[in-house]
Formats: C-alpha cells, sequence, structure tokens
C-alpha cells in the first residue's frame, strides 16, 4: 500500500451516526457488563447518584468541547485547543496521555478477548486470540476510517440492545414480578442493607474515581471531527444526544442491579447481567452475556487503536515525534502510525504472556498499569475547559453568533474543574487507587520532562497564542 506525503489531510467519511456509535463504544466498556461491585461496595445504592453526577460533568465538558469544535472542526481538535489557549506543553501532555491511555486501554483488552474465549475454547493459549485479534482490528482500520466507523457501530449496537433489553427486563422485575412468580420486588433494596449512602461522602466521591475511569473515551469525538462528513451538523448532534444516552444507559442499568439485588451481596453474584437474565428463564444467559463482553473488549480495542493512531499522526505532523508517523496511505488513513501502535499492543501482550509465565502473580502489575491510564485520561477533560475558558475571550466576534455555546459559562467550567480536582485528591486518599494515581502522576512527570528536553536541545515545539480559527465550509 502506497502513502501519501505528509500536505494530505485525513477524508471526511464518518456520518453523525457512526460518530455517536463510536463514542458510545469508546465509554461503555466491559466493566459494567461484568458488574460495577468497586464503585457499589464504597458507596452502596447512592452509586446511582454518583453516575449521575460524574454525568453532568460529562456533560460540561463534551458542551464546552463542542462549542470549539464547531468553530473549528481537526482531528485531535482538543490538542490543538490546549496548546493555542494554554501553553505548548499542555497540548503536548494532552495528545501523549491519549496515546498512553489508549495503548494500555487496548492491552488490557486484547488480553479480555483470550479470557472471555475460554468459555468456549479453555485449552486456547490468550495469546493467539490477543493476536487473531490485533490483526483483524487493524485491517479494519487500515481500510478507512469509514470501515472501522461501520465496525464500531456494530460492536456498540451490541452493547447498547444489550443494555436496554436488561433494563427493560429489570423494570419488570421490580415492578411487575416477572421472573418472580409475578410478586413485584418493589424499592426496598435501595435503602434495606444499610442505608442510601453507605459509604458517606468519602465513599461517594471514591466511587466517582471509578466512574469517571467508565466514561473516558467520550472525547473521541474531538478526534473523530477531522473525519466527519459534515462536522458542524455531526457535532452538535453528536454532542446533543450521545451523553444523555450514556446516562441512560448507566444510570438505567446500575439502578436496576442495585435494585434487583443487595448491594452488599453483588461481590460474590458475578455477572448481574447473566444473573437478571437467567432470573427471567433466558436459557444460555451466561454464553450471551459472555459474547456481549466479548465484543465489548473488541470495541473497546477498536477505538483504542483508532484514537491513538489519530493522536500520533497528529504529533507527526506537529513536529513532536518522527514525521514518517504523519504520512497517509492511498485510502486516507495514517497507515504507519495505526501500525505503530497495534505494535505497542502487540509487545504489550506478548510482555504480559511472558510475565505469567514466570510469576502468575504479576498479573496485578498489569491491573496497576492499567488503572494509571484514568489520570492521564483526565487529561483531555482538563484541557477542554481551560482552553474554553480562553476561547470565548480570543473570539468575541464569532461567540455573537454562536449556535451552541457552553451553558452557564465560566461558572460550569470552574465547578466541572473543582469537581475533577477533588477526585483526583480523593484518589490519593483512596488505598484502592493511590498507587494507580501516583503511576499516573508519574507518566506525566516524565512527558513534561521529554518537552522540556526537546526545547532544550533546539527540537520545534508550536507557540502558544492567539487562535485564529477557520470556519468550515462544506465542499460539495
Amino acid at each position: 500500500m502506497s502513502e501519501s506525503e505528509p500536505k494530505g489531510e485525513l477524508k471526511r467519511s464518518l456520518s453523525s451516526n457512526q460518530m455517536q456509535m463510536i463514542a458510545l463504544g469508546g465509554t461503555i466498556g466491559v466493566g459494567l457488563f461484568l458488574g460495577s461491585t468497586s464503585t457499589i461496595k464504597w458507596t452502596g445504592p447512592s452509586v446511582v447518584f454518583a453516575y449521575a453526577f460524574v454525568g453532568l460533568l460529562l456533560y460540561l465538558v463534551m458542551r464546552a468541547l463542542g462549542e470549539m469544535i464547531y468553530v473549528n472542526p481537526t482531528t485531535g481538535s482538543f490538542a490543538d485547543y490546549a496548546t493555542n489557549y494554554i501553553h505548548p506543553l499542555a497540548g503536548y501532555l494532552t495528545k501523549w496521555s491519549n496515546v498512553f491511555q489508549y495503548i494500555v486501554v487496548g492491552i488490557s483488552e486484547v488480553i479480555a478477548v483470550g479470557q472471555y474465549l475460554h468459555y468456549w475454547w479453555p485449552n486456547l493459549p490468550d495469546w493467539i486470540a490477543g493476536v487473531v485479534v490485533i490483526v483483524l482490528l487493524t485491517l479494519a482500520n487500515l481500510a478507512s476510517a469509514r470501515a472501522y466507523g461501520t465496525l464500531e457501530f456494530y460492536f456498540a449496537m451490541i452493547k447498547v440492545v444489550t443494555i436496554v433489553l436488561m433494563i427493560v427486563l429489570g423494570v419488570l422485575v421490580i415492578f411487575a414480578g416477572l421472573g418472580n412468580h409475578w410478586h413485584p420486588l418493589g424499592l426496598s433494596n435501595l435503602w434495606s442493607h444499610g442505608g442510601f449512602f453507605t459509604g458517606g461522602i468519602r465513599g461517594f466521591i471514591f466511587a466517582m474515581s471509578v466512574i469517571i475511569g467508565s466514561y473516558q473515551g467520550i472525547e473521541v469525538l474531538g478526534i473523530t471531527a477531522g473525519e466527519a462528513a459534515d462536522p458542524q451538523k455531526a457535532i452538535v448532534s453528536s454532542v446533543k444526544s450521545i451523553v444523555w444516552r450514556i446516562l441512560i444507559f448507566y444510570i438505567g442499568a446500575i439502578f436496576v442491579i442495585v435494585t434487583i439485588y443487595p448491594w452488599n451481596h453483588l461481590a460474590a453474584l458475578g455477572s448481574p447481567f447473566v444473573e437478571t437474565f437467567s432470573k427471567v428463564g433466558i436459557a444460555g444467559a451466561a454464553g450471551i452475556i459472555n459474547f456481549v463482553v466479548l465484543t465489548a473488549a473488541m470495541s473497546g480495542a477498536n477505538s483504542g487503536i483508532y484514537s491513538s493512531s489519530r493522536m500520533l499522526y497528529k504529533l507527526a505532523r506537529d513536529g513532536e515525534t518522527y514525521r514518517g508517523l504523519g504520512k497517509l496511505s492511498r485510502r486516507q488513513v495514517p497507515l504507519r502510525a495505526t501500525l505503530c501502535i497495534s505494535a505497542g499492543i502487540l509487545i504489550g501482550l506478548i510482555l504480559n504472556t511472558l510475565l505469567s509465565v514466570v510469576n502468575h502473580a504479576t498479573a496485578n502489575i498489569f491491573v496497576l498499569v492499567y488503572s494509571s491510564s484514568v489520570l492521564p485520561g483526565m487529561v483531555p477533560w482538563f484541557v477542554i475547559l481551560l482552553s474554553e475558558l480562553r476561547f470565548r475571550h480570543a473570539n468575541p466576534d464569532v461567540m455573537k453568533t454562536h449556535p451552541f455555546k457552553m451553558p452557564w459559562y465560566p461558572y460550569s467550567n470552574y465547578f466541572t474543574i473543582f469537581a475533577l480536582i477533588l477526585v483526583v485528591i480523593f484518589m490519593f486518599i483512596n488505598p484502592d487507587t493511590r498507587i494507580s494515581v501516583s503511576i499516573g502522576f508519574g507518566v506525566l512527570g516524565l512527558l513534561s520532562l521529554l518537552f522540556f528536553v526537546r526545547r532544550w536541545s533546539g527540537k520545534a515545539t508550536p507557540e502558544p497564542g492567539e487562535y485564529k480559527h477557520e470556519s468550515y465550509e462544506k465542499k460539495d
């Protein structure tokens, strides 16, 4: 496959529906299907409110991003905003944090695929399944952005249908007694086992740190913007609908789980989805949910390859890494960047396989590394909120007629930033997340050091300055 010169641009071929499903696919992960026991154990049934509160933060982040993307829809847009409105270091950290986050997530999802396949093929080595998945997803990403979007659309659709079915069946169990001899369960499990806020404010905020990790990935809309067929229309439509869809799916599913089952019994339950489907008499529930979780893992890896390859492409185009990674294939996809990301996931798979052979206890090390991606994953949220504050001041004329402004500006920005900082502080307080957030800070510290080393060595980096927007005009 031949490659074009770096001056080529990514092809705008993603529809609004594909963008929404890509965001859904990147946000609704395997954790929901396997049971959010870690969040529930900290705060009990009030975890429903925790998901709702973090959902509010998510909504404000996406509205801030949507306001800026409407004016300038480019690939990796929020990294541009970080560079131009905050500091080149912020843009550098945003891009490399995204690459780091999605490579780590991709490794974990690929490893998970091998484990889920054991349900049908117990003797299948994990590494064989992982290699097959990496090859298939890499080929899909190399084919075209449309091919990736189509694959992710169906992956996400499987998860969405399963969650909707879970919610509908759960509501029938709770209020109509389906699967319980038509004796409604009612809502008593929400307060009958130690109260609603079982962990107090401390446990509530502990739960928020994990929930934020669950929601991370929705900002991929800011990466797909450069390949949207009609970006202004697609961004407005996507931001308006995607947040509410995610809130309904997450809050609806969690509400059903903590209402049907006592929150303090969930740890020994396994997957609440399997239990709920079995409760209403659906044969083969375990097999069905295992298939759904399998596609969820593949969806996560697929989103990871797409997102991080676009950021690596952008780093190359901005002169912040090897420029050859900024070349496009004849299909107008970043071929070298995609292959590089896939190679990184493959190396991670190989290292995990070797470590598991040497010492099974090293699996805990990988869990820590995976958790360390949560803090770098918050970097885009911070830079989006900070950038939008400067964006308003830099573009007063544009804002006079802007149809998609950030609501409650600037107080909504300050409120969300404060809430996110509070969550990070409590991640240090919580023994279960202290090590992982420390690793995350270490990664950001190392990236910052590399940034300044590049500057001292004379390597060019973008300078901050007033952002001159280029309004997008749809070409016939």
